[in-house]
């Protein structure tokens, strides 16, 4: 095994920036802000979503406006029709093999 090639393993604090939350975990990423907990210094490292933050985890669902992102679609690329309007066209006629003399 070649020495000196695998990233230093150490301690850092994910922080969640919609909620505050901290986790400190082991991680070899890199940081380049650090916050002092315990009286030690730490790598720290900002994510928009965890699990103190995250519908799943909190039960807060939101409701998104998808009936206006298929209108907002529709508006700007053109109405083509949607699904049931393909499921009633009648299928096409399987083609005729020419006749042979």
């Amino acid at each position: 095994m070649k020495a000196d090639i695998h990233p230093a393993i150490r301690e850092v604090i994910f922080q969640d920036t919609v909620s505050g939350a901290q986790y400190r975990v082991l991680s070899t990423v890199k940081a380049d802000n650090s916050v002092k907990l315990d009286g030690k210094e730490y790598p720290l490292v900002k994510v928009d979503v965890s699990s103190a933050s995250h519908p799943f985890f909190t039960g807060t669902q939101r409701i998104m406006d998808t009936a206006g992102r298929v209108e907002k679609f529709g508006n700007k690329y053109g109405k083509v029709g949607g699904v049931t309007d393909l499921l009633k066209k009648k299928p096409a006629a399987p083609p005729t093999a020419p006749p042979t003399n």
